[in-house]
This record gives C-alpha cells, sequence and structure tokens, in this order.
C-alpha cells in the first residue's frame, strides 16, 4: 500500500480503502490519485457475518471508505462498509469519509402512504453512529437529502462527464432534451442549458406508490418532432420507465433518442427492454459495477473514477468540491490527474 501526501504536508495521510462491491472502481479511483487501495482482510462466516482488518495502521489518517450499494447483495454491502467504517474509527482514524457512488435506500426518501419509513434518512443515520464523519456520494435521488446528514455532504454530479461524450456525438442544433417525468424537469434544463439551450419536453408518467417499478407512460409534453432526443435519468433499474418513454418520444416522432443516465443498475428485465427500447444509444456511468452479461453493443459506460478522485483530493487538501464542477475538464478518462 501507498499511501499519499497530496498537499505537501509530512503530518496529513490519506488512505483510501473498499469492500467488495466495487473493487475496480476503487482502483481506478486509486490510480488517478496516483496511490494504492489499502489492502484488508474481509471475509464471511458460515452464517454470513463479515470480518474486515486492516492490514496496515491508519492511526491519524484521513481514510475515504468506498462502497458502491447495488446488486442482489446490496445489504451486505451495506453492512460491510459499516463495518469498514467502525474498525476505522476505532483504529484511531483521524477522519473517516464514507464514499458511496451509489447510496443505497436513497430512492425513499419520503413517505407516500402512512406507517412507511425514510428508508433514506436511516442509511445516512447508519453511516454516521458508524463513525463517518462525512459522506461523498453521486447524484442522489433527491439532492435535498443532504439534509439528513448531520455534517458535510458531498453531492456529486456525473453531467458534466455524460454531457461531454453527448456534446460529441450529436449535432446540438438538432437535440431536445426530455425529462422522463415531471420530478427532472430542472435537471434535463441544466443539460439543455450545457447542449446549446435548446428545446425541452417532459414524458408525462402515472405511477402506482403501491407497486414497485410499475409506471406508465401517457403522453410527452414539448415538441419533439424529427429532434434528436436526449432522454436523462438518475438511474436505471428495470428499464421499465426509460422503455415507455422511448415508446411515446417514437410515437411522438422523434429522429433518434440517446438514454443517459448515472447509475446503471439493470436489474430484472431492463437489459431485455433496454435492447429493445427504440434509443440508439443507453450512456451511464460506472458508479455501479455492470459485468459482460449486462453489456450489449448499444450501451457505453464512462468512468466515473476521475470525478471521485478530484473530490477526494478536494476533501484531502481542504479545497472546494464545489469548483471542481467549474473546472472540470473537457474530457475525462486515462491520465486525468491533478497537479
Amino acid at each position: 500500500m501507498v499511501s499519499a501526501v497530496l498537499s505537501g504536508n509530512p503530518d496529513k495521510n490519506l488512505i483510501l480503502v473498499t469492500g467488495r462491491s466495487h473493487p475496480k472502481l476503487a482502483a481506478d479511483v486509486a490510480k488517478q490519485l496516483g496511490i494504492d487501495v489499502l489492502e484488508t482482510t474481509d471475509y464471511d462466516f458460515s452464517n454470513g457475518e463479515i470480518y474486515v482488518r486492516y492490514t496496515q495502521s491508519i492511526r491519524g489518517a484521513d481514510v475515504f471508505v468506498l462502497q458502491t450499494h447495488a446488486g442482489e447483495t446490496i445489504n451486505k454491502f451495506i453492512m460491510e462498509q459499516l463495518i469498514m467504517i467502525d474498525a476505522a474509527k476505532r483504529a484511531s482514524a483521524r477522519s473517516i469519509t464514507a464514499v458511496c457512488p451509489l447510496l443505497g435506500y436513497s430512492r425513499q426518501d419520503k413517505k407516500h402512504l402512512g406507517r412507511e419509513p425514510i428508508s433514506c434518512r436511516l442509511m445516512f443515520d447508519l453511516l454516521k453512529a458508524a463513525g463517518a464523519d462525512r459522506i461523498m456520494s453521486v447524484d442522489l435521488h433527491a439532492a435535498q437529502s443532504q439534509g439528513f446528514f448531520d455534517g458535510p455532504v458531498d453531492h456529486l454530479v456525473a453531467m458534466p462527464v455524460l454531457v461531454d461524450y453527448v456534446r460529441d456525438r450529436l449535432d446540438l442544433s438538432n437535440v431536445a432534451v426530455v425529462s422522463p417525468d415531471a420530478g427532472r424537469i430542472r435537471v434535463a434544463e441544466q443539460w439543455a442549458q450545457r447542449l446549446g439551450g435548446g428545446p425541452l419536453a417532459f414524458v408525462h408518467k402515472t405511477r402506482d406508490i403501491t407497486r414497485p417499478n410499475k409506471a406508465v407512460a401517457n403522453r410527452v409534453v414539448g415538441d419533439v418532432t424529427d429532434k434528436d432526443c436526449v432522454l436523462v435519468d438518475d438511474l436505471i433499474d428495470t428499464g421499465g420507465t426509460i422503455a415507455e418513454a422511448c415508446k411515446v418520444l417514437t410515437n411522438a416522432g422523434a429522429r433518434s433518442i440517446t438514454v443517459v443516465a448515472t447509475h446503471g443498475v439493470f436489474s430484472g428485465p431492463a437489459i431485455e427492454r433496454l435492447k429493445n427500447c427504440g434509443a440508439r444509444e443507453v450512456v451511464v456511468t460506472d458508479t455501479v459495477p455492470i459485468p459482460e452479461e449486462k453489456r450489449w453493443d448499444g450501451l457505453t459506460v464512462l468512468s466515473i473514477a476521475p470525478l471521485l478522485a478530484s473530490a477526494i483530493k478536494a476533501v484531502f487538501n481542504d479545497g472546494s468540491v464545489a469548483e471542481l464542477f467549474d473546472k472540470y475538464p473537457a474530457h475525462h478518462g486515462e491520465g486525468f490527474l491533478f497537479a
């Protein structure tokens, strides 16, 4: 393990550790920072309990615990991160930042019906109770859920990475940005501004709040006739909302559809739906691991590691995370390092 002194202060030490949910992303972030991921011992007991131990001293270090919350074992990964945070606290880390590229349960940020939990609030409480001083995440489902945590929350946005890719591949004079529902209009407006201020539309959608992953796209509000539509969302789970929206856009006369989202969860029938939804390309980031069996020719996965690395460095050096979105380079990828 090679730790880093990125600020020129020999008394400061940055350590990156990771659980088992997305080791490749952690390795990519470490490469951007010019360090190694700290080796840990972690395994499951026969009854499913998790054991974690750091192989080297982390006393007095600024520790960043990276774990994305996704997949069929999402609850296991959440528990593993909580245990890693607790271990860092008991090992006398100077500070602990929970880096959650995709924060589990973030969609459950309010009550729709009586006697429901607010599970997103519970997630923040658990991280705090485990010993996290700070939380870093990418594109929370609702930005205001940052208020659930009594401490700093670095809410990163993947838009600069995604916009960059789309801008180079479409005729911006013919682009219409489309929100899959009325609730994400503000995000779609930001996309439209970054893509040259073209027209904006949204899909009028109804949802049965008593049934998970069930939504019906009714009609397009806005003119998308002969437009190259960029359909933007924060997360694709089963793909039902996106597939329905693509169908409505096609029926409304869209010339092409490019689907863009930060988190490609792709559970259940998502792959089959996305392959056959009529979109010419689906673009996501690698906040969630996407195995080969869930990839197809029309899928593009962009690296979120440069953004995470730049935010980690800013926090470590007591810099401004907000300024990153003005300074983020026009082209991402290998070799993106901060001087």
